[in-house]
């Protein structure tokens, strides 16, 4: 069948020593190496094009399960010789842009065939929770998630044998067009999925099924990954893990995609690369001076004190240099963290404390009230208001008398009267 009986070879880890993994290497391993080695030495990158038509060699044998057990048993001679097709006869750009999705990956190359045939399958979305803390000192966090990947006893087959026949019930396109008749010479067509193949144009003999996928083509996988948050990162941002979506056959795996949520922080609060926090005095803090102790976000303790016979107003803000958030790729360099300022001012205050603030505080007004112009005076009493309260009600009352008015002005009938006809 192959021309020759096939011999032992001691000529059986080049190909791992190229992609430099190890002969027990799984296929996640083979997969990660060759895209690191085959960025680094791709021509349009300054590599050495020898170089990488060697890796992508390597891997397009150790990737097929078949050709890695017949380079494994009888090395790289094997395959020259015919034995899996593997070895000198594909194109190393071939297997890059089908592995990078097509369209010459990042580089602008040409594309294949392959990859034009081949589908984008779609994104996986996440939402992944991170407290303030973690955006402002990095973390990492590690998910478990299950996927689709093709099954490896059918490769992605569905069948013992390898075939399929294609639906009847769809023509093999997957789609189904049903027509469904609104009126006289009105009609409405409407595509949907082929509930016979479930989409996916062909169908598979019952007693060829795979036994281990049962057909299905693929099987779940839990995968955990770990996604590192880094310094700085902003609400909503995304971060992506490329082709590590679920699998389907001849199709290109899509991206699992986070996107950073932010939970709201009890104290501070994020503005770009600065930091607000509210902090309140007392009336004698703000006038005598005050210090206080502040927990940063990574739980360093800062001392905040006012200057010597500095007077804090109400409603200020004081800021702090290279105290706010990181920059993004940039964390030695951060924004600024700002404090806002109220005063707590006493409800009331005894005489004895009158006189007393009244000996140390600035002199009130020197022009003093007359007595002629008190007698000529009305005396009024001032009362606390919410004025936030008192406008909603002032609104209120005003649309209310202005339904009032209408009313009045058609008879009592909330609008115009309307005329009735006789019956005769």
């Amino acid at each position: 069948m192959f021309g020759r009986a096939p011999r032992k070879t001691e000529n059986n880890t080049k190909y791992y020593e190229v992609l430099g993994v190890p002969q027990s290497a799984s296929q996640d391993d083979l997969k990660k190496a060759y895209r690191k080695a085959a960025i680094k030495n791709h021509p349009d990158k300054g590599g050495d094009p020898e170089k990488f038509k060697e890796i992508s060699q390597a891997y397009e044998v150790l990737s097929d399960p078949e050709k890695r057990e017949i380079y494994d048993q009888y090395g790289e001679e094997a395959l020259k010789e015919g034995m899996g097709g593997g070895g000198g006869g594909h194109d190393p750009f071939d297997i890059f842009q089908s592995f990078f999705g097509g369209g010459g990956g990042p580089f602008g190359g040409g594309s294949s065939s392959r990859a034009r045939r081949q589908r984008r399958g779609e994104d996986v979305v996440h939402s992944l929770k991170v407290s303030l803390e973690d955006l402002y000192n990095g973390t990492s966090k590690k998910l478990s998630l299950s996927r689709n990947v093709l099954c490896t006893k059918c490769k992605g087959k569905g069948s013992k044998s390898g075939a399929s026949l294609k639906c009847s019930g769809c023509q093999g396109s997957g789609m189904k067009i049903s027509i469904r008749h609104l009126g006289p010479s009105m009609i409405q067509q409407m595509q949907h999925k082929c509930n016979d193949c479930n989409g996916t144009g062909e169908t598979i003999n019952d007693k060829d099924r795979c036994p281990q996928c049962k057909g299905e083509k693929v099987s779940q996988e839990k995968k955990v990954l770990e996604v590192f948050v880094e310094k700085g990162m902003q609400n909503g941002q995304k971060i992506t893990f490329p082709g590590e979506a679920d699998e389907a056959p001849d199709t290109l795996t899509g991206d699992i995609v986070f996107v950073l949520q932010q939970k709201e922080h009890p104290n501070f609060k994020r503005k770009g690369d600065d930091l607000f926090v509210e902090h309140t005095l007392s009336l004698t803090e703000a006038l005598c001076g005050f210090q206080f102790i502040l927990t940063h976000l990574d739980n360093r303790q800062l001392l905040i004190k006012s200057q010597p016979g500095e007077v804090v107003k109400p409603n200020q803000f004081k800021a702090i240099n290279d105290e706010g958030m990181p920059m993004y790729q940039r964390p030695f360099i951060k924004g600024k963290l700002y404090i806002h300022f109220t005063v707590d001012f006493p409800e009331s205050l005894s005489p004895d404390q009158c006189k007393a603030l009244e000996a140390v505080l600035p002199p009130k007004p020197s022009k003093q009230i007359s007595d002629m112009e008190l007698d000529e005076c009305e005396e009024t009493t001032l009362h606390d208001v919410n004025i936030e309260d008192e406008m909603r009600r002032k609104q209120q009352q005003a649309a209310q008398e202005a339904y009032e008015e209408d009313d009045d002005m058609y008879g009592g009938g909330g609008g115009p009267q309307r005329v009735q006809c006789a019956q005769q």
